[in-house]
């Protein structure tokens, strides 16, 4: 077998990353490298002084020589994942923590082209440094991580603004045009003011995390207690049998370790040996997600965790998106719900929403003590990609959707909010 050129590989490593692989970024390299040499060369014109939250990663990095050195490595080693150096659009930490800067006023705009959306601007940032040795170790450290997550949040809040409503139009590059409403199916929204300005939406992540019209979910089971529905709209990741408490997360076929997934929730012995089923929603899903069976809530909590670290394998992995989607589930920022079922053939049921990249927003809708009936909303989304897991105890359930066998994130069988994907044994 001839090994493939430079170049070859390079295209081979960026369409099987996690963030092309999963959807999060076009097929088009070239367009992800357009983007960063226009964004790039935004970022070098700014004179103001960092945003609070980046001037904290920069203080970090500042003060911690180690962990500098790290990025700067990370950085030269994307810088040199083309031989050609034709694609050196960050050169140093300065130009990186510019690009954060612009991150945090910047709302993503539409494009027509799929070839040409880069919805997701900090895995464009980071696409290429997440694909080193030295970026593996970066994104893995927690001071690093916790600072980033500072800078997501900051962007977070400005995309709650009013401010950040300046692409909610019905220009080319306005979500409101007639493509984009096709495209992301707008007529199944609850739109606050159609043909007003923005549409009468509040802020971007108002129009991102819209409310779904009834209608066009049905609950199609609410008439059989024993169905379990779909908690979000998607597709299928997997679902896997026999899951273990204890498992090592970087091999491939052992996705999931339920003391990792569930933060040493006290009641994980009761799901070891059980299922796990995992769904990935891309940033044109419906975002806010329901409650799979009746039952009480008995614990809610949000744990923090990684955002930009994808699972590394010795050689370019063509599944990388569906097996980081299994390792995100164990590592990532992600909310963790568990419903008693006041069905006693399904028992404990621990809904899993999962932050990936830009996600890290997980907000609730419901606390301990709440009770929940099918269909009910749970929680939900800001802006951007995410994944979704459910866990169930040994022996409770049939499946009812084909398994995942295409081995990536965004090509499994699609699901919906409330329809049935499981079925009490």
């Amino acid at each position: 077998m001839v090994k493939p050129g430079p170049a070859a590989a390079l295209e081979a490593r960026y369409q099987n990353s996690f963030g092309r692989a999963a959807g999060y970024l076009p097929r088009n390299r070239k367009a992800v490298d357009a983007w960063l040499t226009e964004f790039v060369a935004k970022a070098r014109k700014r004179t103001a002084g960092h945003v609070p939250s980046v001037q904290t990663l920069a203080d970090l990095l500042e003060a911690d020589k180690s962990l500098r050195d790290s990025v700067n490595l990370m950085i030269d080693q994307a810088q040199r994942l083309d031989p050609g150096q034709k694609h050196k659009h960050i050169k140093n930490i300065d130009e990186m923590l510019n690009c954060l800067d612009e991150i945090t006023v910047t709302a993503p705009e539409y494009r027509l082209d799929p070839n040409e959306r880069v919805f997701f601007p900090m895995s464009a940032l980071f696409c290429y440094m997440m694909a080193t040795e030295a970026g593996w170790e970066a994104f893995r450290n927690k001071q690093f991580n916790d600072k980033l997550l500072g800078v997501l949040s900051a962007w977070c809040t400005f995309l709650d603004s009013e401010e950040s409503r300046y692409v909610l139009n019905e220009g080319p590059k306005g979500w409101l045009c007639q493509a984009a409403s096709e495209q992301n199916k707008l007529y199944e929204f609850v739109v606050p003011e159609p043909g007003a300005l923005y549409g009468g939406f509040a802020s971007f992540n108002a129009f991102f995390n819209r409310r779904i019209k009834p209608e066009f979910r049905p609950n199609g089971a609410k008439d059989d207690p024993r169905a379990i529905i779909s908690p979000n709209d998607g597709s299928v990741v997997r679902y896997v049998p026999n899951v273990q408490e204890d498992a090592d997360i970087t091999l491939k076929g052992q996705p999931y370790s339920l003391r990792q997934m569930l933060n040493g929730y006290e009641h994980t012995d009761r799901f070891v040996g059980g299922d796990v089923f995992q769904s990935f929603l891309s940033g044109a899903n419906y975002h806010r997600w329901h409650a799979p069976v009746d039952g009480r809530v008995v614990h809610v909590e949000k744990v923090s965790g990684l955002m930009f670290s994808e699972l590394q394998t010795k050689d370019v992995d063509t599944s990388a998106g569906t097996l980081s989607q299994g390792y995100q589930a164990n590592v990532n920022t992600r909310g963790l719900i568990v419903i008693e079922s006041t069905v006693p053939d399904i028992g404990l049921v621990c809904v899993i929403p999962v932050g990936i990249t830009e996600i890290s927003s997980v907000r609730f809708s419901v606390a301990v003590g709440d009770p929940v009936t099918r269909g009910d909303e749970l929680g939900y989304f800001s802006y951007g990609g995410s994944s979704m897991a459910l866990v169930f105890q040994p022996g409770k359930v049939d499946f009812t959707v084909p398994n995942n066998t295409i081995d990536t994130a965004d090509d499994g069988a699609p699901i919906f909010v409330n329809s049935r994907i499981a079925t009490a044994k």
